[in-house]
């Protein structure tokens, strides 16, 4: 009796089973989030319908600047090998979208052939016609590096009387194109050039829905000196929080992204951790593609379910008969007002709402009758998408990250720094020493033996609660000599003997200077009294 009210229940309850990640995303976009985006036209409204490549595809890192800030370079160094189409110089040289990718044989794809390929997830490029097409070339080629992630290059923002030439096509509306589904955006200045022309601030304002993309690199750092440098970065910051008008501040990376000598070498060991820091949130992007894709659709559903309840908010609104037109334009005019009541009536976050002035614009071109009520099933299936079946799915992501092997970006200038005497941080701090015959601690034993034996040792060791007394005199927090004492306490017996205690000091000294403490003692930190006994 009254089973199909256990089987309507089972499906609101049980969330859906998928075999990968990826099959389920797709499988929830086009079952629950495509009809509701299809019954109120979202794609006039913001973004085309996304397709399987848009789940498939390989994490991408767009690259956004004016002309001149190193942007083609900057793919140039990280892939180390030029690219096809590749050209580099003063003057605005990069004037199409260059899709750089892998391939097992380098060539170049035009954006007409491009964009009909369904392996590529450029189709939807299409809806901005012929101007742009012929704007948009895919550079391949078989470089280790293209193997996890694609990088786009665009061409150079204009500024001065430059950026009133006309480009034939929206070229903001394609930036935001990109940045919805890129992974990663990098905004490339010049610390020579930090004017933020009109057409720049356009674009970073089109991609403000995705900050959390965002990451902005100050190149050509090495051609100006230190105070200077202090300068032009705090002015890059200001200028940047005016346009993105937000409490967070963006991650800014300083160097000189090039296979030139630096200029001024003052800086080096600060573009050296810049760049590393730079490239570990690159060679993350393959580990975290699956989650961005999972976030990117919830905010996706989150924009949807909005837009649905705006246009039948405006569908109720307007007559059966007559006064259509006098109505569309009052309702256009109060849209703030509409904003505000749906956001009270749902109780919605006012960050769901789009952009209020361009959502009057698009609407003069529509027939607000023509737009369906609300359907709450539509509206129903896409909340128990978010309450439920993304659930399933964050589970489906952790678990295939334990079972797949590390993914990261590997190659290039990837592998240029990971080991031997260039690797960043080699031979300094806890790593001192490190391919030096004698026992790193020695150099400084004599001074640390004269204040171990202030201290009162027994049978040749001081005690826990007399070694704490001279440790505490460096002022690090107790957490931080913990650690210490863990990693100098060799024989775990409670008490320091000379070697010990000249280590712990070194440990200490390591810290103070501005390094991080290793999670387990290096062999080369291994006091040579200790080794026989561990082996």
């Amino acid at each position: 009796m009254f089973s199909w009210l256990g089987t309507d229940d089972r499906r609101k309850r049980d969330p859906e089973l998928f075999q990968t990640v990826s099959d389920g995303l797709k499988k929830l976009y086009k079952t629950k989030l495509l009809p509701l985006e299809e019954q109120y036209k979202f794609q006039d409204f913001h973004s085309p319908a996304l397709e399987d490549a848009d789940f498939d595809n390989k994490p991408m890192v767009l690259l956004v600047g004016q002309y001149s800030t190193g942007k083609t370079t900057f793919i140039r160094y990280l892939l180390e090998e030029d690219f096809p189409g590749m050209r580099i110089g003063p003057e605005p040289t990069t004037d199409s979208f260059t899709a750089v990718m892998h391939g097992d044989l380098e060539g170049l794809i035009p954006g007409n052939a491009l964009v009909v390929d369904p392996r590529k997830p450029f189709r939807k490029l299409s809806a901005f016609g012929n101007a742009f097409l012929n704007r948009l070339v895919c550079a391949q080629l078989p470089n280790p590096v293209l193997e996890s992630i694609s990088v786009i290059d665009t061409p150079g923002i204009l500024s001065g009387e430059k950026q009133r030439i006309s480009r034939g096509y929206d070229f903001a509306a394609v930036l935001e194109w990109f940045a919805e589904r890129v992974d990663r955006i990098i905004l490339l200045f010049d610390a020579h050039k930090l004017d933020i022309s009109d057409e720049f601030s356009e674009v970073i304002r089109a991609m403000k829905n995705h900050e959390d993309k965002m990451r902005v690199v100050l190149n050509k750092a090495d051609q100006i000196q230190t105070q200077q440098l202090m300068h032009v970065y705090g002015a890059l910051m200001w200028s940047l929080g005016k346009i993105i008008n937000t409490p967070e501040v963006v991650r800014v990376y300083t160097g000189s992204f090039w296979s030139r000598p630096l200029l001024i070498p003052d800086n080096r060991k600060l573009f050296e951790a810049e760049e590393q820091e730079l490239f570990k949130d690159i060679q993350s992007l393959p580990r975290n593609a699956a989650l961005r894709k999972l976030n990117d659709l919830i905010k996706r559903a989150r924009l949807a379910k909005v837009h649905a309840y705006i246009m039948s908010s405006l569908k109720k609104e307007m007559p059966s008969m007559f006064g259509k037109e006098n109505r569309k334009r009052e309702l256009i005019r109060n849209l703030g007002e509409i904003y505000s009541r749906i956001e009270r009536e749902r109780q919605l976050s006012p960050g769901d709402f789009p952009n209020l002035r361009r959502m009057q614009e698009q609407l003069q071109a529509h027939n607000l009758a023509k737009f369906p009520l609300i359907k709450p099933k539509l509206l129903d299936a896409v909340d128990e998408m978010l309450d439920h079946d993304i659930a399933e799915l964050m589970a489906l992501v952790r678990q295939e990250e334990t079972q797949q092997p590390s993914q990261t970006v590997r190659g290039g200038a990837f592998e240029g720094t990971v080991n031997g005497p260039f690797g960043h941080g080699y031979g300094e701090g806890a790593s001192e020493g490190i391919d030096e015959p004698m026992w790193v601690v020695a150099r400084d034993k004599p001074l640390y033996d004269e204040i171990f034996y202030t201290l009162c040792p027994i049978n040749g060791k001081v005690t826990g609660a007399n070694a704490k007394k001279e440790m505490l005199k460096s002022k690090l927090p107790n957490t931080v000599l913990g650690k210490i004492w863990k990693l100098a306490d060799i024989d775990r017996d409670g008490m320091l003997d000379d070697d010990e205690f000249a280590l712990a000091n070194h440990l200490i000294k390591v810290k103070l200077e501005g390094h991080e403490l290793p999670d387990t003692l290096p062999p080369h930190l291994l006091p040579p009294s200790k080794k026989k006994s561990l082996e």
